[in-house]
């Protein structure tokens, strides 16, 4: 049996988790306050994910970077395969909050988007 102890970022209270891995299918969550934790618990310890945020270069805009991010969450072992897949992309202006930067990122079904309205120079 494993035993992980995690902060729960599902809600603003942070509980302290305990979380008991008896096996795949027998997991025990204690500490949470409500049900987003015992979700959170479980899920972090089976199949953890992430939102990426980043920024990527614009052409003839008036900023320079534009930021971006994942719509959902991808699994936290390709963050680092995203990131790389990011560097170097540019986009041509304009670009509109929602503009898919990039389509199924590394196969996720996962779109990066704009966060932010860059004006064309």
């Amino acid at each position: 049996m494993a035993k992980k102890e995690l902060t729960c970022i599902s809600c603003p209270l942070g509980c302290n988790l305990e979380v008991d891995i008896i096996d795949e299918n027998n997991i025990k969550v204690t500490g949470n306050s409500c049900k987003r934790g015992e979700a959170y618990g479980i899920k972090e310890c089976t199949n953890p994910t992430r939102i990426v945020t980043s920024t990527v270069l614009v052409k003839n805009g008036t900023e320079e970077v534009v930021p971006v991010k994942t719509e959902r969450d991808i699994p936290k072992g390709k963050i680092f395969d995203c990131i790389r897949a990011l560097k170097g992309l540019s986009v041509e202006t304009p670009v509109k909050i929602g503009d898919v930067i990039v389509k199924n990122i590394l196969g996720t079904g996962v779109n990066i988007v704009a966060t932010k309205n860059v004006d064309r120079l």
